[in-house]
């Protein structure tokens, strides 16, 4: 190895019997590890081959025996040197390349290992376009023929060449009218290799074609040359050999990257829903760079279409904060501290003399004690918003007249369900679906309806079993009637006002089928070749309401989103989701009734204006469903619904000029089909669990009534007043203290704080249910929960962001803004829910009480499980590279014990999936402007799957509301825990917990690793089938060497004993594996 620099001079030295000696040798060595190869080209062995073929070139005669070894050494070592190109330029060899490439154009053989050369040196950006200029490219068609059996090796190298010269080169061969040859010879190979033996020529060929279409100039070409229905005619007959994915891939790429971009079928992709903001505030779209933040979902996603995960970790570590001063914890201060004093009303529980112990707990139907309005009380002029003033928490004068439901619920008569109505539905269950009905029949229009509503509230209330725990009708219509909604809603969603059961069972998640993203995007394409067929009529729009189809939809009620549907064919439609309030972008909740369906048939959707760059619906993620008629017979509950779902990027694009909008935005599509339980049924379809401002309102009037009032202390008052007119309750729960006694009182007012906070994000209802389970469990009888209450007062504001939830946004208010995002910085007038409930912790730091723990309940929809984000300065600098003076920096590691604790006793929480690193883009979301802020060590974001789990007692299944309101239980026990492990306790309480816990396996620290210790393997497996999210992604595997190196050791055992002419029997060599 030593003396590779010296090998332009040796054959001077040692003749040429002695060079090629040397030269096979050599071969040898390199035929080795990556590794060696590797170590040669650190000792300029690049250098040193590139100098000896220059100086092999110039003899003359050529000898052979020493050039072909010089070729295939150059081949191998080349491809792996990423300077290669830089290098071949300095020895000036790319005219050498080519000389001997045209000198050997009679000898295939010769030929041959030119090429392989050449290919390598193609890769190279500069060098390709150098050889593209000096005749390459017309070098590589003179030796590549239409189909024959002869010189098979010959044709394939220069296919290969051509692919990557291309990558370079493709404005010149698109403009001296390569493509349409490139596409005549695809066809005849397709055509004539009919026993799939060449499929390695086929590929390549495809490949060329990729790269020619990288740009406008040869997509156009492309299209004007009938390349999208060449292909997708040849793509068919390969559909049904799995050994021919290599070229069904290929195929499939060219396709979606060719297929004409257009913008969405709405005239403008600004929200249908705008709301007048205060003062001089205007709305403004995101800007154009803010693309990995406005699409990050849960509090801490990153999501960006990186070409690796090597460049997304660079990403990671570039975005950590570094400073150790910005790290540090900084008592500041965003308001004057005069303010402050209006929050001590907040805190009634510690000036509360308990003179008397009975209740006194405000009613939540009557006026509470204390309330901050919003700063700006705005008007809606533009709406029907007919409840221009509300007296807080009290009756609304103006309360909406509900059509609650809909007649079209049942699409028949109302009536008491019995026996003989389930035999009516399996008789109709076997009858043949009728084409379509008339829609009008069913429907009561939501202006000039002349439905009597009462009588069918009242007829289906005496229907409702009252079975379903924490939630009631009654309650449900009280609160919906309040609600302040841009649309000014009039009908309700019936799962909403009937209620949700947990199916009593999980889910697993779905397996995906194999082939399934390909075949969708070839019935996408099929639009576009066989248009015939294509029915493209809109059968609803919140802009302009069109004729009803087949299928009607609905979506203008609490939480609903859903814009524009269109029938593309007699069961397939295209779905738009509105975008959120005041804004152009953040489409992914949906939340939408359809009904009129036929029985047993399998409906498609397509939801075309998805924004993230993946999905769980890759994964084994379902969209959920709920029918009317299963809720009536019994069987009220949302389940995991769908199959053939999967998410890639369509040709849609956000243009400039289309209502502000990003240019050159993509958007992506989530496509499934269904088949609905019943024929004529009314069903509604979301993106997950919903869970409304209703709900949570209704929830909190039962949690009140069926507390305990002589052990659960409990206090529900306004945080705020929304912008929307809607208020944002704030919760206190704790234990009434034992006895009048000044201990008592004492231990009553000392309790430490834990502040929780959910659903700053209007399209993460999981957290909804998480917080609806710790509510329920801390309200309960339970004895842990009784204890629980004793050592801790809980401050919960269970929903921050009620405006986005109403109006179905899915991340934004109505100022347009994502709230947590705004924590740093408030505004009162247009983020009065974080401006106030900042304030509120900035008291509580004030009278030094800041809280033990903080947590804000998101959703996550890329990854499964539930975990922890924390913040910790050590872990933020390590893991950026920093050097950390342990002696300087000091740090309480308790941050990490509650995702401990929860690792232990949460079904679905992994603490392998927590990080505890600070993101500079982070830095104004509520987790850590309150540990910075507030001085809160143990402040976090709990994320929840949209999905299910990987580890653990739920691994392989999704989770339901079931398991989302378990965890939200299992925090509260995670907190307990945490509490005897990091506070100083009485006997009593000690005594107490000794009778509840496993102290030995739930208190005492250990040692030993947690039950899920082990590294936590990559959050997706790979598909059965190649997921390709970018259709112009370098997915291809034209950059695995392997596969040139298998080519040229094939050449090397052929060769031997073997003439040209043999080739042809080599041919199974090049079947596809």
């Amino acid at each position: 190895t030593n003396k590779v620099q010296h090998l332009p001079t040796m054959h001077l030295r040692l003749g040429m019997q002695g060079w090629h000696d040397a030269a096979t040798g050599f071969l040898l060595f390199s035929l080795g590890t990556g590794r060696r190869i590797q170590y040669v080209i650190s000792k300029g062995g690049s250098e040193a081959l590139l100098q000896a073929l220059t100086t092999t070139a110039q003899t003359e005669p050529l000898d052979h025996s020493i050039l072909l070894p010089l070729l295939r050494l150059l081949a191998r070592v080349g491809q792996r040197d990423r300077k290669f190109g830089l290098k071949v330029q300095k020895a000036e060899a790319t005219d050498t390349i080519l000389s001997l490439a045209r000198r050997s154009l009679g000898h295939h053989l010769h030929l041959t290992h030119c090429l392989w050369v050449l290919q390598v040196c193609a890769s190279n950006v500069t060098t390709g376009t150098t050889l593209g200029i000096n005749g390459a490219m017309e070098l590589l068609f003179k030796v590549i023929t239409p189909y024959s059996k002869r010189h098979i090796r010959t044709v394939r190298a220069a296919i290969e060449a051509l692919a990557a010269l291309l990558k370079s080169s493709n404005r010149r061969a698109v403009s001296r009218g390569y493509l349409g040859g490139l596409l005549r010879l695809y066809q005849d190979w397709h055509r004539n290799d009919v026993s799939n033996n060449y499929v390695y020529i086929r590929r390549g060929l495809l490949l060329c074609l990729k790269h020619i279409t990288n740009i406008q100039l040869g997509r156009e070409t492309f299209l004007f040359s009938k390349g999208m229905e060449i292909l997708f005619t040849s793509v068919q007959d390969c559909l049904s050999c799995k050994n021919l994915d290599p070229i069904i891939n290929t195929v499939i790429q060219i396709l979606r990257k060719c297929y004409p971009k257009e913008p969405l079928p709405v005239a403008t992709v600004r929200s249908s829903y705008s709301f007048p903001l205060p003062g001089n505030a205007k709305a403004e779209p995101p800007c154009e760079g803010s693309e990995g933040d406005y699409e990050s979902d849960g509090e801490e996603e990153a999501e960006k279409d990186l070409d690796s995960e090597e460049e997304e970790s660079k990403e990671e570590d570039y975005d950590l904060e570094t400073d150790v001063n910005k790290l540090r914890s900084k008592a500041v201060l965003d308001r004057p501290e005069e303010e402050l004093g209006q929050y001590k009303a907040m805190c009634p529980e510690l000036s509360h003399n308990f003179q008397s112990l009975e209740d006194r707990t405000e009613s939540l139907l009557s006026a509470p004690s204390h309330s901050i309005p919003n700063a700006t009380s705005v008007k809606h002029p533009n709406y029907r918003l007919r409840n221009q003033s509300v007296t807080e928490m009290g009756p609304d004068p103006g309360e909406k007249d509900f059509k609650v439901p809909r007649q079209s619920w049942t699409n028949k008569e109302i009536h008491r369900w019995d026996q003989t109505d389930e035999k009516r539905d399996i008789a109709e269950t076997a009858q043949d679906a009728h084409s379509c009905e008339d829609p009008a029949r069913n429907h009561v229009l939501i202006a000039g309806g002349s439905l009597d509503c009462s009588d069918i509230v009242t007829n289906l209330l005496e229907k409702h079993q009252g079975d379903i725990p924490f939630h009631s009708p009654h309650f449900y219509i009280t609160r919906a009637k309040r609600v302040k909604s841009i649309p000014d809603y009039k009908d309700l969603a019936f799962p909403d006002f009937w209620g949700h059961q947990p199916p009593p069972y999980s889910k697993p998640m779905l397996e995906r089928k194999y082939g399934v993203q390909r075949d969708k995007v070839l019935d996408d394409v099929r639009r576009l070749i066989q248009p015939d067929d294509v029915i493209g009529r809109t059968v609803f729009d919140l802009d302009d309401p069109g004729a009803p189809g087949c299928l009607t939809f609905f979506s203008k009620f609490e939480s609903g989103n859903l814009r524009k549907a269109i029938q593309v064919r007699e069961f397939e439609y295209d779905l738009i989701m509105n975008a959120d309030v005041n804004s152009n972008q953040q489409h992914q909740w949906f939340y939408f009734e359809v009904r009129g369906m036929k029985l047993a048939v399998p409906y498609r959707f397509n939801i075309i204006n998805c924004e993230k760059f993946n999905s769980q619906f890759n994964y084994g993620m379902q969209l959920v469903m709920y029918s009317v008629k299963e809720a009536l017979q019994g069987r009220p509950r949302w389940l995991r619904a769908g199959h053939d779902i999967c998410y890639y990027k369509n040709h849609y694009r956000c243009s400039a000029t289309a209502g502000r909008g990003v240019k050159g935005n993509f958007y992506y599509t989530l496509t499934f089909s269904i088949k609905f339980p019943h024929k004529d049924d009314v069903c509604y379809l979301a993106y997950h669990y919903p869970y409304t401002y209703s709900t949570m309102m209704s929830h909190l009037d039962i949690l009140e009534r069926s507390r305990n009032p002589k052990k659960v202390y409990w206090r529900q008052q306004t945080l705020c007043q929304t912008l929307g007119g809607n208020l944002c309750p704030l919760l206190t729960i704790t234990a009434m203290p034992e006895s009048k006694k000044r201990d008592d009182l004492e231990q009553f007012c000392n309790r430490p704080y834990v502040f929780l906070v959910a659903r700053v994000h209007p399209g993460e209802s999981n957290a909804s249910w998480v917080m609806k389970g710790t509510l329920e469990f801390l309200v309960s009888n339970d004895p842990i929960a009784d204890l629980l209450r004793k050592c801790f007062i809980f401050k919960i504001v269970p929903m921050l962001n009620p405006d986005g939830v109403i109006n179905g946004n899915h991340r934004c208010s109505l100022s347009g803004d994502d709230l947590n995002r705004q924590w740093l910085t408030p505004n009162s007038q247009l983020h009065p829910t974080i401006y106030h409930a900042k304030g509120l912790l900035y008291y509580l730091r004030s009278i030094g009480r800041a809280p033990l723990v903080f947590c804000d309940y998101h959703g996550h929809s890329q990854r499964k499980n539930v975990f922890l984000y924390g913040c910790s300065i050590k872990e933020t600098l390590w893991q950026a590279g920093c050097m950390v003076d342990t002696a300087v920096i000091t740090e309480d590691v308790g941050y990490r014990t509650l995702p401990k604790i929860l690792d232990k006793v949460a079904p679905a929480f992994v603490m392998n999936s927590c990080s505890f690193l600070v993101e500079k883009s982070r830095e104004s979301t509520a987790r850590v402007v309150v540990w910075k802020e507030m001085g809160v060590l143990r402040s976090y974001t709990m994320e929840s799957t949209y999905c299910g789990c990987s580890h653990g007692l739920y691994k392989g299944l999704q989770l339901g509301t079931q398991e989302l309101e378990e965890m939200g239980s299992k925090f509260c026990l995670g907190l307990l825990i945490l509490h005897l492990k990091s506070l100083p306790c009485s006997k009593k309480v000690m005594s107490q917990a000794a009778l509840l816990l496993d102290l030995e396996e739930e208190i005492t620290d250990r040692t030993q690793s947690c039950s899920n210790s082990s590294q936590e393997i990559d959050d997706e497996p790979p598909c059965v089938e190649e997921v390709d999210y970018n259709a112009d992604s370098c997915s291809d595997g034209e950059e695995d060497f392997s596969e040139l190196d298998q080519e040229i050791q094939e050449y090397l055992s052929w060769v031997e004993g073997k003439t040209e002419d043999d080739e042809v029997t080599m041919r199974d060599s090049y079947k596809c594996l």
